[in-house]
């Protein structure tokens, strides 16, 4: 497959980025400084400046047919609606984008876990909110993870439907290796078009 890994230099993009090749896919590695996909040059991979502040930086590289993986994370507000809009409007095939369990569609399902990561991300939850909602509206896949360490993927990963979703565990972690499976997962083989996923460890 065609995949474009938005974010790629960021560790759950990189994360994405290596396993898409391993896997045997053909990477656009997407990143405001290419020079930071810390990789080694790989058959079928192909590095991309692009900026979602500049919305015509990333229709430049997103081509109609590909799926667009995106591993965006950030600490302003505003960021993460920008990339979203700009994604929807580049005009992929399927856009599966990451997400926060607890926000949102999730926040019901996590139950009181989710009152701290709201605490938490004050002025962010409404531009993650705005962007899960772009994405979805667009028949995006958004995963919702946990708490995002770094590791393997674990042996005994799943993928769970929003309503199968455990109460949010504020001790428990996910691997990003264990999320980025969990995304590739669902680019070879839909399961969640236009609905939000959550990705476990077991």
């Amino acid at each position: 497959m065609n995949l474009t890994i938005l974010a790629a230099s960021g560790r759950t993009g990189i994360a994405l980025v290596r396993q898409a090749l391993q896997r045997g896919h053909t990477v656009t590695a997407l990143a405001r400084d290419p020079g930071r996909v810390n990789l080694p040059d790989a058959a079928g991979l192909r590095l991309a400046a692009a900026d979602v502040d500049d919305p015509a930086s990333v229709a430049a590289v997103v081509e109609s047919g590909s799926v667009v993986l995106s591993g965006l994370g950030t600490d302003r507000a505003g960021v993460l609606l920008a990339g979203a809009k700009a994604v929807v409007a580049a005009g992929p095939r399927r856009i599966i984008w990451l997400g926060a369990y607890g926000t949102g569609p999730s926040a019901e399902a996590a139950g009181e876990g989710a009152d701290v990561l709201v605490r938490a991300l004050g002025d962010r939850l409404g531009d993650k909110v705005a962007a899960d909602t772009t994405v979805l509206a667009a028949g995006g896949t958004v995963f919702h993870a946990g708490r995002l360490v770094d590791g393997p993927v674990s042996p005994t990963r799943r993928t769970a439907a929003l309503a199968d979703a455990p109460p949010f565990d504020l001790s428990a972690t996910i691997s990003r290796e264990t999320v980025a499976a969990a995304m590739l997962d669902e680019a070879e083989a839909p399961r969640f078009a236009g609905a939000v996923a959550v990705p476990l460890a077991g």
